[in-house]
């Protein structure tokens, strides 16, 4: 049963989390030098190993693309459909406008806006294929433009395949693990580079991606998956089920409520093991709640609010909308009881790649604005630069740099 603590009486307090320390390294390091050195000839043999290719080929055709979307049921593809306009439609809003105006005295200044050459997106194909993954990073990368997007998953199921042609995409790959991040960071012959890869994975998928971090440009390093639920009253029918989506995607998930009433934990505990004892998928979900899973009761909203910002947890959960203006740190914010979490998961429109362990502290999650790249533009007329001149030619001197100071003189003629 998930475990209730009275923090009521207490001035200081913290969340526990999960450790994201995986120690695969010593495992995935030489997956990735072998790729590295050998190209092809690793890729295959660690995909035959380890993903169960077999005579398959690497790249997915593009007819067994369209016979997936065929063999789609009208259902699942209609609602693939919704989710992907809906993602569209946010990703859009997201991108920085490029602008070049008149700063005064002559110094026009700007930044211009332009995609990323090439992405990979890796969709996990494990215990659970997960299609949603590609629409919520292919299609952020498409409405930044990015004229190359290369699919990497192990086993993708019939869903991922049939996404990916309805996107267009014609680039899939059966390949995971760490053999996949090493074949999209330093490019083989089947599958070319790409500048940043995006998607979540497993261990070995976070430790290459890790690892490679610098090499090629990652989205996150991802830990454990988490929720924190913050709500002072509300339904424990609600509460619960929210707590359990998290809970089912892995043993070492994450779910939180931090409440002011020790009622509403109480309920929400016992609702957790009724909602359990018909759940198909309770093995995971036991192992989570009764882990790294835990309900609080705490003395206000506003101390539990804060507990969230120094927690920064991936998926925030508030109750209370007026909340909302407490938040400092989050992944993503789902606001009142009618907003579940499992909708940012599939259909409304933020994309569901979020940064976990606490990286929200640094950051939200993935948009469309991690596809580009904003170049800044200036240019000076002559009477701006002689009105600069002395300003830049003493700093320089001031580092000892005396060409860039020269660099100035010689155009004003000094």
């Amino acid at each position: 049963m998930i475990k209730i603590f009275d923090w009521r009486d207490s001035d200081t307090f913290q969340i526990e989390r999960q450790s994201g320390e995986t120690g695969r390294d010593a495992v995935v390091k030489p997956i990735l030098r072998a790729v590295r050195r050998e190209g092809d000839a690793a890729l295959l043999r660690y995909a035959r190993e380890l993903d169960g290719l077999g005579e398959q080929t690497l790249r997915v055709s593009t007819a067994e693309l369209e016979n997936a979307a065929e063999a789609m049921s009208p259902a699942v593809r209609e609602a693939a459909e919704k989710a992907i306009s809906n993602i569209r439609e946010f990703a859009a809003v997201q991108l920085p406008r490029e602008r070049f105006d008149d700063f005064g005295g002559g110094r026009k200044l700007g930044w211009i806006v332009r995609p990323l050459d090439a992405v990979g997106c890796y969709v996990p194909s494990g215990r659970y294929p997960l299609p949603s993954t590609l629409l919520m990073t292919a299609v952020l990368a498409q409405a930044a433009g990015v004229p190359r997007i290369c699919v990497t998953s192990p086993k993708p199921s019939v869903e991922i395949l049939g996404c990916a042609h309805l996107l267009g995409l014609t680039e899939v790959y059966r390949v995971g693990g760490a053999q996949a991040i090493a074949a999209m960071a330093f490019g083989t012959e089947t599958i070319p580079r790409v500048q940043r890869i995006v998607g979540p994975g497993n261990a070995y998928v976070t430790a290459a991606k890790r690892l490679l971090a610098g090499e090629v440009g990652i989205d996150f390093v991802a830990g454990p998956t988490e929720i924190l639920i913050l709500a002072a009253e509300g339904d424990a029918q609600v509460i619960a089920a929210d707590m359990l989506a998290q809970a089912e995607h892995d043993l070492t998930a994450s779910a939180v409520l931090v409440t002011t009433s020790m009622e509403l934990a109480h309920a929400v505990a016992d609702e957790i093991e009724n909602q359990l004892s018909t759940l198909p998928t309770a093995e995971t979900a036991r192992g989570a709640i009764d882990g790294g899973s835990v309900i609080y009761v705490v003395n206000s909203m506003e101390l539990a609010a804060e507990l969230s910002n120094q927690y920064a947890p991936e998926h925030l959960s508030l109750h209370d909308s007026s909340l909302l203006g407490l938040v400092r740190n989050a992944g993503t914010v789902f606001l009142g009881q009618d907003t579940p979490e499992s909708a940012g998961d599939y259909a409304s429109g933020p994309s569901h790649v979020l940064p976990t362990n606490g990286v929200a502290r640094l950051r939200g999650g993935l948009s469309a604005a991690d596809f580009v790249k904003v170049i800044a533009v200036q240019q000076l007329s002559r009477p701006a630069l002689e009105e600069l001149a002395s300003t830049i030619t003493t700093l320089a001197r001031a580092e000892g740099l005396e060409a860039h100071a020269r660099a100035v003189e010689v155009r004003s003629g000094q």
